[in-house]
């Protein structure tokens, strides 16, 4: 995450069956907060769970220049849906957002709607 902080040309990232945990989404989102060229970032096939989505959301919030992003099979709950779409009611930059095949009840689609109602960037939400 330290190389993705100061990196400048890098626009996308597959970090796809890495075995990352919501712990490693922590080091990332540092990571995204400060870069500046990331456009896609996939990460489907992790362990990032919802407790992954909060960190991510925190850098959701700040970062401009992400516009993909891929979370497909990360046992995704609600619960991370509830992070999510608080950062995508104030992210600007997100064009297509992947959460298919995760654990994503009635009540999450509930989040990512009230979100929507608000975002005016997202243009893809899988």
């Amino acid at each position: 995450s330290e190389a993705l902080k100061i990196n400048k040309t890098l626009i996308s990232l597959n970090l796809r069956y890495n075995g990352i945990s919501s712990e490693g989404c922590k080091w990332l989102s540092e990571a995204l907060k400060i870069n500046q060229s990331l456009n896609s970032l996939y990460l489907r096939y992790n362990e990032i769970s919802s407790e992954g989505c909060k960190w991510l959301s925190e850098a959701l919030k700040i970062n401009k220049t992400l516009i993909s992003l891929n979370l497909r099979y990360n046992g995704i709950s609600s619960e991370g849906c509830k992070w999510l779409s608080e950062a995508l009611k104030i992210n600007q930059s997100l064009t297509s957002l992947n959460l298919r095949c995760n654990q994503i009840s009635s009540e999450g689609c509930k989040w990512l709607s009230e979100a929507l109602k608000v975002n005016q960037s997202l243009t893809s939400l899988n």
